[in-house]
């Protein structure tokens, strides 16, 4: 599809938003490639020392605060990053990788803050008899994107998520259920396919907003 600039767009469904991603991941492999690498590697301490099995002592609960400190005031700056970043390729838009880290700099409070209030939200959904954690986790995907794009604060960010993706529900619980056979077939071809699977799906998503968010513009353009 393409807009009245012959600029290809993305189309906002799951087979277009897969398309559009492979397409601008290919174009942009090695910036990808590179967000995905840093983002995984900020996301190794936290992930070994939230596996690991401890003994009660000091040294126990001082690495779990430490890890519960990195995950919550560190880690989200990096990740909502990298989601900018992404989708800054996934509109042809200039790469530079200070994006990764802006969030220290300026809206730090804003993505702390949404992260740990859409975390918590997804995490009582699924409580609740799972189904409603899999609605919340389905309809808040675009929080990090409004958040670093609009600079949204975290309430508005999650509302706009909200009606952002009203009607678009099953699209993305189809896409992520998409997800999981892409993931495997990249685990089949060891660690360049995880990477590269990995790579993909945040590629679609990131296409998914962006075809929703031009929907959004023209339609506001075209009223008078």
């Amino acid at each position: 599809m393409e807009n009245h600039t012959g600029e290809k767009i993305p189309i906002a469904t799951a087979s277009g938003s897969y398309a559009y991603g492979w397409q601008q991941m290919k174009k942009y492999f090695l910036y990808f490639l590179a967000i995905i690498l840093i983002v995984s590697i900020a996301e190794s301490p936290f992930s070994k020392i939230s596996d690991m099995e401890w003994e009660n002592s000091p040294v126990t609960y001082f690495l779990q605060m430490l890890a519960m400190a990195y995950g919550i005031l560190f880690l989200p700056i990096i990740k909502y990053g990298g989601d900018l970043l992404i989708l800054r390729g996934i509109r042809n838009e200039e790469l530079e990788f200070g994006a990764l880290v802006v969030g220290f700099k300026k809206n730090y409070l804003n993505i702390v803050l949404a992260h740990l209030i859409t975390t918590a939200i997804i995490i009582i959904g699924f409580i609740f008899f799972i189904v409603p954690g899999v609605i919340f986790a389905c309809r808040l995907v675009f929080v990090s994107y409004l958040v670093m794009d609009k600079n949204m604060e975290p309430i508005a960010a999650i509302e706009k998520s909200w009606a952002m993706t009203r009607g678009h529900g099953w699209r993305i619980l189809g896409m992520a259920l998409l997800a999981i056979p892409i993931f495997i077939l990249g685990l089949i071809c060891f660690i360049i396919g995880i990477i590269v699977s990995i790579m993909w799906i945040h590629s679609a998503f990131a296409a998914l907003y962006h075809a929703i968010d031009l929907k959004e513009e023209a339609t506001l353009i075209s009223e008078p």
